[in-house]
């Protein structure tokens, strides 16, 4: 992208054309165990716990070619890849990686958003570092983290955040990819729904069952049809399928709680039942949580009947929650007094907050309707 770039086609004359960077380290945990263990080079391993309960929270390339993934049950992906090697994760280690590289995007933006230990979104615009354009400072971006910390990233490089976003994981690893002005609504026409940011499983099943499956597919649909279909997040859809998204980079956003939730197509109605889900979904959040090194002490249990009312009841702990199998034991300890049901529970949740430190929060909900982001 260089300077003096048209105006994106569909956005209004007065908003600016921003440069953004959206940089993601290539499987981050599970490169930063390889980097420091040569051992495990070229090798299928896992960043998690090996027992029964455990749950994984990296894994490296090698071993997502058999299907492993962040969040599987460790038993499930040993199973699909028996020469799997798991490691327990060292967060200390992967925060002070992070720095490092945080500080390498600071060279070149005043704007530095991230979103997680391993991603971040960078506003170029100012032309920080004076290289000339956004490309010519992704590249040189890319080399530092390559010199500096022996780990490959890619990048996305546009003029808004949703598509650099996309852009980033379209040449994944070690890659880049640039969308320029008046590129972006025909790049996402082309993408698979499940590939936008914000639209989980549950909303892309969905819209696949409404004929929707690529963003040229949600782009022919009307807003009348949307909204029919889908309330009030039939304008945010309506504005990206056509790569509209006005959100800026934000820097210092504190994250205050992080969770997900689960609805059913079947009321769960057993305590064996209830139980499994509340083990899924802590599974979910606490990946979530693991990837951002954050570590909170209060737990929140959203349950909805099957005649819709809703209740949430908390839980805080004396000292921070450190790993999954202790966030599943404060859910359990918050739900027993609650069972059994005399209704079924059509939908699950739980929310982690009151957080050590100070980390980044995600992207921030103007983007997403908050029932779209759901984790599950």
């Amino acid at each position: 992208m260089e300077d003096g770039d048209d105006q994106p086609p569909d956005e209004p004359a007065d908003v600016p054309v921003r440069k953004i960077i959206h940089v993601d380290m290539d499987a981050f945990y599970a490169s930063v165990e390889q980097r420091d263990d040569p051992a495990l080079r070229g090798k299928p391993v896992a960043v998690g716990g090996s027992s029964r309960r455990g749950v994984v929270a990296a894994a490296s390339y090698e071993a997502r070619k058999f299907g492993v993934r962040s969040a599987m049950p460790s038993i499930t992906a040993k199973r699909q890849c028996p020469d799997l090697i798991f490691v327990p994760p060292r967060f200390e280690v992967y925060r002070e990686v992070s720095h490092r590289i945080r500080a390498i995007f600071r060279d070149y933006a005043d704007e530095v958003e991230p979103l997680s230990l391993d991603e971040a979104y960078l506003d170029v615009s100012a032309d920080k570092a004076g290289l000339g354009s956004a490309t010519a400072a992704a590249k040189l971006i890319r080399q530092r983290i390559r010199a500096e910390t022996g780990l490959t990233a890619s990048a996305g490089v546009s003029y808004n955040k949703f598509i650099a976003k996309l852009a980033s994981d379209q040449n994944k690893p070690d890659g880049i990819t640039i969308i320029p002005p008046g590129k972006g609504a025909a790049f996402v026409q082309t993408l698979s729904i499940r590939r936008f940011h914000g639209i989980g499983p549950v909303t892309a099943a969905k819209m696949e069952g409404l004929g929707i499956f690529s963003g040229a597919d949600l782009a022919g649909k009307e807003p009348l049809w949307l909204t029919e279909n889908f309330g009030n997040s039939a304008e945010w859809l309506y504005n990206l399928a056509r790569g509209i998204d006005h959100r800026r980079v934000r820097s210092n956003r504190p994250l205050k709680s992080l969770g997900g939730e689960r609805t059913f197509f079947n009321d769960l109605i057993t305590d064996t039942e209830i139980r499994e889900a509340l083990a899924h979904v802590c599974t979910v959040v606490w990946d979530r949580a693991a990837k951002k090194g954050a570590r909170g002490r209060t737990v929140t249990l959203k349950l909805r009947y099957a005649d819709f009312r809703t209740i949430t009841r908390a839980k805080s702990v004396a000292a921070p929650i450190l790993d999954g199998n202790s966030l599943l034991a404060a859910g359990e300890a918050i739900l027993a007094p609650l069972l059994p049901t005399e209704q079924g529970i059509r939908l699950l949740g739980v929310t982690l907050s009151k957080f050590e430190g100070e980390e980044d929060d995600d992207d921030e909900g103007t983007a997403a309707p908050a029932d779209l982001l759901s984790l599950i």
